[in-house]
């Protein structure tokens, strides 16, 4: 066995105990009676209608990648891309530092499809500007709609907030005006940009604000079981909280995401609500990524295997 085999099969050991380590974590800090009570204080339709909205952002997610993988002139067929974001992603936001460390899966699964190291650090900064601009939309339009949370929380009067959302929304106008009008490499002093295509631009922003309001739209879901809470309430809450998440890289946001939306929404984030939050978005597609995960790898050390057996009865035969 070589020395990088060596090393993934490392890394891929590791990354399954991680995950093991993570599911222990998540509910740590709760006892068995919270947990049991609190979920049950969630009606089950709810709990079901909000799981579509979690399938929603994750396949907006793998369009991320559709995007990035398009931008750089590649082509994958979609059940490929959509296997590797989804099983990098989900293990990727519970670890924490997700570009990173979905990068690492990423790089995984693409490499083994032809795609170079410089390839796959160029779609994970795009899906981070993707990421980016989405975060920033949605932040935009909740501080123009719902001003008095954001204001509470950054302490400042809700006229002042909407002047920021307005400004916040010009930034992704100014990215897809530059990829209009320049249409290559953006230059800044002793750095220079790649930017895509109009259409691609435009595509970033619709993507990441969508995917952002799926996340929002579950946990919303979620929260209105224990009160009626604007929907734009639970939008603030959590473009507040997935910033706060960013900026700390905390694994699966544990304790940032809970506080904020506490603050945001006092009366309706109860821990049942967000512990079914947790339960839709991160608990149980991180169960399914780590299940991919170990089945993929089986079918690519099979496929593997057999591809060299073959190769090898083809050089005994010439040699024959």
């Amino acid at each position: 066995m070589s020395l990088k085999s060596m090393i993934w099969n490392g890394l891929l050991v590791a990354a399954l105990c991680l995950a093991v380590f993570l599911l222990h974590r998540i509910f740590q800090q709760y006892s068995l009676d919270q947990i049991v009570q609190s979920v049950r204080s969630i009606p089950f339709s709810t709990f079901c209608m909000a799981l579509p909205f979690a399938t929603g952002s994750y396949l907006c997610l793998s369009c991320f990648d559709v995007l990035a993988i398009r931008s750089l002139g590649k082509s994958l067929p979609y059940s490929r891309i959509a296997l590797a974001s989804f099983i990098s992603l989900s293990l990727g936001h519970n670890i924490g530092f997700a570009g990173l460390s979905s990068g690492a899966f990423r790089y995984r699964f693409y490499s083994r499809w032809g795609l170079t190291a410089e390839d796959v650090a160029k779609i994970i900064l795009f899906c981070g500007v993707t990421v980016g601009l989405g975060l920033i939309t949605l932040g935009g339009l909740a501080m123009i709609v719902n001003p008095g949370d954001a204001g509470r929380l950054l302490r400042i009067d809700p006229a002042s907030v909407r002047i920021v959302g307005l400004l916040a929304l010009v930034v992704p106008g100014v990215y897809a005006g530059l990829a209009f009008f320049i249409r290559g490499t953006l230059r800044l002093w002793r750095w220079s940009f790649q930017l895509p295509r109009f259409s691609i631009a435009v595509a970033q922003v619709g993507v990441g604000t969508i995917n952002f309001m799926l996340v929002a739209a579950c946990l919303h879901q979620m929260l209105s079981a224990f009160g009626d809470v604007a929907f734009f309430r639970s939008v603030t809450a959590y473009v507040l909280a997935n910033s706060a998440i960013l900026a700390t890289h905390v694994p699966g946001g544990l304790g940032v995401l809970e506080a904020t939306v506490s603050y945001v929404v006092p009366k309706e984030a109860s821990i049942g609500a967000l512990i079914a939050f947790r339960c839709a978005y991160f608990f149980i597609p991180l169960v399914l990524g780590t299940t991919l995960l170990v089945i993929s790898e089986v079918v690519f050390r099979r496929t593997s295997r057999g591809a060299n057996e073959e190769a090898d009865e083809r050089a005994e035969a010439q040699s024959v």
